[in-house]
């Protein structure tokens, strides 16, 4: 295992959300130690400035700690995959984390770096729903062609299915507990036929005006 994720494994063993933003906020943890990695260059600092909430000196500490935890300055895709494998032990997370980490790695290189990590951060977490609902977009488009199809909607259903547990699968609505009801049941909300496509407008409207669509694209424990 690499150290940059064993790092994160060991930061969410006390974390109580199981979505993407909670595991991004907890790790790298910004109040650690100082880091004698160098300096984050002004460029790279500006823009984020500029493309975040997030302040100079919260990036700086969050880069200092980066660096620490990553001493390569990136994130692996199986490293990516050892953090949700620890994050849900009961589940089989793989197929999930690599769509995540597809929709995160913007330059398509096969790694994570700071700034990627800082704008998958702020996408997650910031409190803006339509901010969320752009970064859910990018995670059903696929193939990244800017549309969204049934299909990608169904590939993405089986991953989010793997994520629940086998006994809280028995425990889903009737018309929830396949990958592909799941699918056909959020599919439906944006009144789509099978083979139309969808556009960035048109799924933020539609999850926003439908309560049970917002619930489908992800996953949440179920109450027990």
């Amino acid at each position: 295992m690499d150290h940059c994720a064993g790092s994160l494994r060991d930061s969410l063993r006390s974390g109580t959300g199981s979505n993407v933003a909670s595991i991004l906020r907890h790790w790298p943890n910004p109040t650690m130690g100082n880091s004698t990695s160098s300096a984050l260059s002004k460029e790279i600092l500006e823009d984020l400035k500029l493309s975040t909430k997030f302040t100079e000196h919260e990036i700086s500490q969050w880069y200092e700690n980066f660096q620490k935890q990553c001493p390569t300055g990136r994130i692996t895709v199986e490293g990516f995959e050892q953090i949700y494998a620890r994050f849900f032990p009961d589940s089989d997370a793989k197929s999930y984390a690599r769509h995540v980490f597809r929709s995160f790695d913007t330059n398509d290189d096969g790694t994570l770096d700071f700034k990627e990590y800082i704008i998958a951060l702020h996408m997650t977490s910031t409190g803006k729903t339509t901010r969320k609902l752009e970064w859910a977009f990018s995670l059903f488009d696929v193939d990244k062609n800017g549309y969204i199809n049934k299909t990608e909607v169904t590939e993405i259903c089986q991953a989010i299915f793997k994520l629940i547990p086998k006994e809280d699968q028995s425990r889903l609505p009737e018309d929830e507990n396949t990958p592909e009801k799941r699918a056909n049941k959020l599919w439906a909300y944006f009144e789509k036929k099978d083979n139309e496509r969808l556009a960035e407008g048109e799924f933020i409207k539609g999850v926003i005006e439908n309560e049970n669509a917002m619930r489908l694209i992800h996953y949440e424990p179920l109450k027990h």
